[in-house]
This record gives C-alpha cells, sequence and structure tokens, in this order.
C-alpha cells in the first residue's frame, strides 16, 4: 500500500474545502487567517497558502479592504449559466464538425488521454479543469465563429467554480469521462445530431446534479 503524505498547506486546503461545500462556512463569511490558523492549529503560512488555492477554485474571493470570504454558489445562477452553455456549445460543435480536421481529432483524442492520466493525481481539478476546457475548445474549433466562441470563454469563466465543484464533490470526474470519449467518437465519424445531442446532455446533466447539491446545501 502506498503512503500518501500530505502538507499542511494540503490538509488546510482539504479542511477549508469542505467546510465552505458543506455549508459550514456561509457564502459571505469572512475568512480570518488568524482565526482559522488557530482554529486548526497552525500558521498562518499554509492558511494563506491554501485561501489562495481555493481562490483558484472559486470558492474564496479576496475583496479590498475586507480580505477573503466565501464565494456565493447559487442555484438559480447555474441553470441559466449551463442552459446558455448547452444552447451556444451546441451551435458551435454543429457548426465546427463539417470542418474539423482529422489533426483536430487527434489533438482531442491526445487531450482525452491526458485527462484521463491525471486523475487522482496532486492538483487534479486544476489540470483536470484546463484540459476540459482545451478538449471542448478543440472540437469547437473548426466553426470559425469568434464571437460565439468569446461568449462560451465568458460563460465558462463563470461556470468554472461549479464545475471544478462538480468535480470535487459530486462525482463530475467518473461521469465526465465516458461521456467524452462518447462525444468524441460521435465527432469522428461526422454525426452531428448524435454529438450535439450527447453534448448538451453532458452539460445539462451537470447542471442538474450541481443544482440538486446547491439546493440542499441551502437547507442546512
Amino acid at each position: 500500500m502506498t503512503i500518501v503524505y500530505k502538507t499542511r498547506t494540503q490538509l488546510v486546503v482539504e479542511t477549508l474545502r469542505e467546510k465552505i461545500l458543506s455549508g459550514e462556512l456561509k457564502a459571505g463569511e469572512s475568512l480570518r487567517q488568524a482565526s482559522l490558523a488557530a482554529e486548526l492549529n497552525v500558521s498562518r503560512i499554509p492558511v494563506r497558502e491554501a485561501l489562495l488555492h481555493l481562490e483558484g477554485e472559486g470558492l474564496v474571493v479576496f475583496e479590498a479592504h475586507k480580505g477573503a470570504t466565501v464565494t456565493e454558489l447559487n442555484a438559480k445562477h447555474v441553470a441559466e449559466l449551463f442552459e446558455l452553455r448547452a444552447m451556444l456549445e451546441g451551435h458551435l460543435l454543429a457548426a465546427s464538425l463539417p470542418f474539423l480536421t482529422d489533426k483536430k481529432l487527434t489533438e482531442a483524442n491526445d487531450i482525452l488521454i491526458e485527462l484521463d492520466q491525471a486523475l487522482g493525481k496532486e492538483n487534479a481539478t486544476n489540470t483536470w479543469s484546463e484540459l476540459n476546457s482545451r478538449f471542448h475548445n478543440c472540437l469547437y474549433s473548426g466553426a470559425n465563429r469568434p464571437q460565439t466562441q468569446d461568449l462560451v470563454n465568458t460563460l465558462n469563466k463563470n461556470a468554472d467554480r461549479y464545475i471544478r465543484m462538480h468535480l470535487l464533490w459530486a462525482g463530475g470526474i467518473s461521469k465526465a469521462g465516458p461521456e467524452h470519449h462518447q462525444l468524441l467518437a460521435f465527432c469522428k465519424t461526422g454525426d452531428v445530431d448524435k454529438a450535439v445531442e450527447v453534448l448538451k446532455h453532458h452539460i445539462l446533466s451537470s447542471r442538474n446534479e450541481i443544482k440538486a447539491f446547491l439546493e440542499q446545501r441551502e437547507l442546512m
């Protein structure tokens, strides 16, 4: 059996992440480094490093004159974001597929291999989130619709914290992997309707799971 050693910062990240996602730390709540350090019996350094890490995951935000606070995670916001994503990304994929080159399909396949290898590794969520965006954008690259792509990129930046939460908390990685392979298979055969159907299901099923998780969390 392999023994996994974790740094103080990693342990603080995991503890604070669980407190945020479970609702123990509420949206908008101040995260005072001195209090957290005392509570967790560590110095302020790993606490600050952990808060910066969680800022990258979209769970914490640093504000002027206020310091770090817990980010607002809103179920209604999720629904609108992911429905817009499904509509626009489905449109982009349909426009892209007839012009998607073998080189781009090979690139998408290589990214999927990296995604599979990223599972279980340190900092897997950050790596997985970046590779996930690259995979989708690779499939949309044949569309040549820069304004639509800009809108999709903006939506994905806003959705990133929810996507990371889904990967961490709701089993999103285990479900997304097979769906990605299915999506790529239809892209390779040029079946636009099936590819768009799988893509929309992929996005909207994530919406449903994240919404359910947040609604349950709001009742706590």
